[in-house]
């Protein structure tokens, strides 16, 4: 059953491609609805979100995305990103990037020396976001755990979040030690990576892009999925091509196992 038909994609949209082709789905998440369209123009993406918080949320990932095309960071451009106020929802058309997610990679590669060097460019990649000079127009304009914090209330209150009233107040009372904040992805997760012959093509979905804590990305990175991380040789070759000591079980309890779960 797909998601949309090419009936409801906007006429602006499709004027950019031209004629489709054809239209397929791949494995996302539930913020918004993706397509893999091939058109007389090419081969993009395509991304609805329905509803106002998810329409915002895409709305954030074409300003970042666009904030950080000069960047060298390897991100889908924005070709187009437009909102339907009257149906409460938003459309965007991006790049391309061929490439399967790292989640995948990692769960059919039997190579443990191939597995370790993706998870070492998985870390490498961070430092690289971590690196890149954040734009002015990504920066809140209150410190980000106090905006984090903040949604995270107000998510709590319209539901539909996996966090509680008592896991909010402790993570208001019980914050991490402060440090120096950098350009963040905000969902760093193997999900969000595309690889390529093991090599690492494209960095996706930065609804979250924002100057913030570095510890959040690390945290997201390491949490155990299948065939990932769940033992510590793989946190440790992470954090040796990330390049810094490792986050603390404090760090990793307070935002993957605590923030993280208002979003």
């Amino acid at each position: 059953m797909p998601l949309f038909t090419i009936r409801e994609i906007p006429e602006e949209i499709l004027d950019d491609v031209g004629t489709i082709r054809t239209l397929c789905f791949p494995t996302q998440g539930h913020t918004s609805d993706v397509a893999v369209i091939k058109a007389a123009r090419g081969t993009f993406v395509i991304k609805r979100a329905k509803g106002e918080r998810f329409s915002v949320w895409l709305a954030r990932e074409a300003k970042v995305l666009k904030a950080l095309s000069a960047s060298s960071l390897p991100i889908p451009a924005v070709y187009r990103f437009q909102e339907n106020k009257h149906r409460n929802e938003a459309w965007a058309l991006l790049e391309y990037i061929e490439g399967e997610p790292l989640r995948q990679a990692l769960e059919k590669e039997t190579n443990e020396d191939k597995r370790q060097q993706m998870i070492f460019r998985f870390g490498e990649m961070l430092a690289k976001i971590h690196a890149t000079p954040c734009p002015r127009e990504l920066m809140g304009r209150k410190p980000w755990l106090d905006e984090m914090l903040d949604k995270a209330a107000d998510y709590l209150a319209h539901g539909d979040v996996d966090g509680t009233r008592e896991l909010l107040d402790s993570l208001k009372k019980k914050r991490p030690t402060p440090g120096p904040s950098t350009l963040i992805h905000g969902d760093f997760t193997i999900d969000n990576i595309l690889v390529r012959d093991g090599n690492i093509v494209g960095v996706i979905d930065w609804s979250n892009g924002a100057f913030g804590d570095p510890r959040y990305d690390a945290a997201l990175a390491i949490r155990p999925k299948r065939n990932a991380f769940q033992h510590e040789s793989d946190v440790h070759t992470f954090f040796k091509g990330y390049g810094q000591k490792p986050i603390t079980k404090e760090e990793y309890t307070y935002f993957a196992n605590g923030l993280y779960e208002f979003f």
